[in-house]
């Protein structure tokens, strides 16, 4: 089970990390067709521009849910094992939840920055628009 969920992820990631080749070469595309003629060829570019900007954005916006999908469910699995061996801890040595108990928040708020992290990542593809677009 643990090949298949990382065969996944692998080609999930590599299937994202592919959408900036993909963009080239449609505005790769848009840049040949303005060097035409100016009157059907302005047209033909803008309609090539617009359609690279859709593609661009509709798989930014799959790209941003699946990175922010993938992000919660990575700490909220770590998360639930951070929590569940802290109780452990509690319940083997009860004199100790002071000290487990300081060391389980620093270590929740740790692994909720990584999810936060993913989130400044996302809303920057979404909105900055770092391919020029």
């Amino acid at each position: 089970m643990k090949r298949i969920a990382t065969a996944l992820l692998l080609v999930l990631t590599l299937v994202c990390m592919m959408a900036p080749m993909v963009m080239a070469s449609d505005a790769a595309e848009g840049v040949a067709a303005t060097t035409e003629t100016a009157g059907v060829a302005a047209v033909a570019a803008t309609a090539t521009n617009n359609d690279a900007q859709m593609t661009y954005f509709g798989m930014a916006a799959m790209a941003c849910g699946l990175g922010i999908g993938l992000a919660a469910l990575g700490t909220g699995i770590g998360q639930g094992l951070g929590l569940a061996k802290a109780a452990e801890g509690v319940a083997r040595n009860p004199g100790a939840s002071g000290k487990i108990t300081t060391t389980l928040i620093i270590g929740l708020a740790m692994i909720e920055s990584l999810c936060i992290y993913a989130l400044v990542v996302a809303l920057i593809v979404l909105f900055a628009k770092p391919f020029g677009f």
